[in-house]
């Protein structure tokens, strides 16, 4: 019988964990998937008042959502929630999904990506963003592609913007 080795103890203090932009909402990594055998990967994400995540869908991974602060909308196939502080959601993967800030206070949420692997995505998209410049248009989409994430244009979200006064996602 094979041992399998354990991850390393990881240990992350409240307020610590490499932080980052992604446009819409920023990112604070807490797990990576080295941390976990590859098992989840976890970050933060802070919402300013009027943040939208644009609608998108994963190919490779599941994520489960815990709202710990203000409140968050979320859209996955054809149901919609608003969810305040201690809320829980399932996004699961091959289904359109997006979220938004459904206050009028910043609000943050806590995602668990299973398996991790995702959390790569942001880090490349919060490393482009801080280099300054916007990335020139081709760029995004073939990173996504490289993660298997498929992004969307539903006809519902033009209502869903005007519901909550959400800030449109660049070519929507």
């Amino acid at each position: 019988m094979a041992l399998t080795i354990p991850p390393p103890l990881t240990v992350i203090p409240p307020g610590e964990g490499r932080t980052g932009d992604l446009g819409s909402i920023g990112v604070e990594f807490k797990l990576w998937g080295h941390d976990t055998g590859g098992a989840v990967a976890v970050v933060e994400h802070p919402f300013p008042v009027g943040a939208l995540v644009p609608p998108h869908l994963h190919t490779r991974e599941d994520e489960y959502s815990v709202v710990t602060e203000g409140e968050i909308g979320f859209r996955s196939g054809d149901r919609e929630v608003v969810l305040g502080a201690g809320g829980y959601i399932t996004k699961p993967r091959g289904e359109l999904h997006t979220m938004w800030n459904a206050g009028d206070r910043p609000a943050r949420m806590i995602e668990i990506i299973s398996p991790a692997g995702f959390e790569e995505f942001f880090r490349e998209v919060a490393d482009l963003l801080a280099a300054g410049e916007p990335p020139p248009p081709e760029v995004l989409p073939a990173l996504a592609e490289r993660y298997g994430l498929r992004l969307g244009r539903p006809d519902w979200l033009p209502g869903l913007i005007e519901r909550y006064g959400l800030t449109p996602p660049p070519g929507s």
